[in-house]
């Protein structure tokens, strides 16, 4: 039963990210560059930051854990920033691609290394029980994605170039699918970050905080690493485009109107980790489906950007065999995260 309610907490989670990019549509009068920016503001800072503060127990502090750990919090950091660069490449996967394949093909990249990399890395045999267990689930949800891929080259055949144009603005098949592999590979790198900061959520726990929000200050230094790098790409492209006057120049209610939807926007996205953190406190300690709860959280993802899509018109134009597949892929995705909890 404890699995189940960690699979829902984490499904809420997954249902505010693939929903975070519907108020970015909102956004006035901003380069990308801009409002990539502010949302991340609040994504990987405000938030988060909000979050590891559930995490401090009564008579300590926020620098105290992440004080701990020998130099967890720099490795978490590291980490970030070079998942910092999975989201940046993210963003630009679901400006050629559109949220429902731009998602489907990086998070499943992300999926698969997210969760294989760490179990190799602690040594677990991904040949024989539990890491066998872990390597067929990947596989299954792999298995989805890539029907769920299939399914939009399908949908990119049967669309004129018109109708492409205007369900996706900038749609490029070919350069999306390039840089949404490379957004999955680099953004498998917050996995490693989470690792990377076990020792922190160790500290939390023996301090006497609960188990429940134990995880969020890890989450907190990965994120900020992201802004780092995040940061310093936006500001680049601000200077060199020359829209760093985009945040002065708006009238005042375009300004808080686009302030109040990157602010949505972030907690949005913000929601998946927190409700990661949260949801993998039901499930027990060196069990698959902990293992397994990156790529469900991944799989979820997938499949309500999907439902995204969908509900924006992105598949419009797609004959029925295309749905078909669609309908395939997702369901293959539900059943790898019931997977695990079936496999003990």
């Amino acid at each position: 039963m404890n699995t189940i309610i960690g699979i829902i907490i984490i499904a809420f989670g997954s249902l505010g990210q693939s929903s975070s990019y519907v108020p970015i549509k909102k956004v006035k009068n901003w380069s990308w560059e801009s409002f990539w920016l502010i949302q991340g503001i609040f994504a990987w800072l405000v938030f988060p930051y909000l979050g590891a503060l559930l995490a401090v127990p009564e008579g300590s502090s926020l620098g105290h854990l992440l004080g701990s750990g020998n130099g967890a919090s720099l490795k978490a950091l590291g980490y970030g920033m070079l998942w910092g660069v999975g989201g940046l490449t993210f963003g630009l996967s679901m400006r050629y691609l559109g949220v429902a394949l731009g998602q489907s093909i990086a998070l499943g990249t992300c999926s698969a290394f997210g969760t294989l990399i760490p179990a190799i890395l602690t040594g677990n045999d991904l040949f024989s029980g539990k890491g066998l267990m872990l390597l067929t689930g990947v596989s299954i949800a792999i298995a989805g994605i890539a029907i769920i891929g299939y399914a939009g080259s399908l949908r990119a055949k049967n669309m004129t170039a018109e109708q492409q144009k205007a369900a996706i603005k900038d749609f490029a098949l070919g350069k999306g699918l390039l840089v949404a592999l490379l957004a999955g590979v680099m953004s498998a790198c917050f996995s490693l970050g989470l690792n990377a900061g076990e020792p922190i959520k160790a500290t939390a726990l023996i301090s006497g905080n609960q188990a429940l929000f134990a995880g969020l200050p890890v989450i907190l230094m990965v994120t900020a690493g992201g802004f780092i790098t995040n940061a310093v790409y936006c500001l680049y492209q601000n200077i060199k485009n020359k829209t760093i006057s985009d945040y002065i120049t708006v009238p005042g209610s375009v300004l808080v109107n686009n302030l109040l939807f990157c602010a949505l926007a972030g907690v949005l996205w913000y929601s998946q980790f927190f409700g990661l953190a949260l949801g993998k406190s039901f499930f027990a300690e060196g069990s698959v489906v902990m293992a397994f709860s990156w790529s469900i959280l991944m799989s979820l993802n997938i499949l309500f950007s999907n439902i995204w899509g969908i509900i924006l018109k992105e598949w419009v134009g797609s004959k029925r065999t295309t749905f078909l597949w669609l309908a395939a892929g997702l369901l293959v995705l539900i059943f790898s995260c019931v997977f695990p909890s079936l496999a003990r």
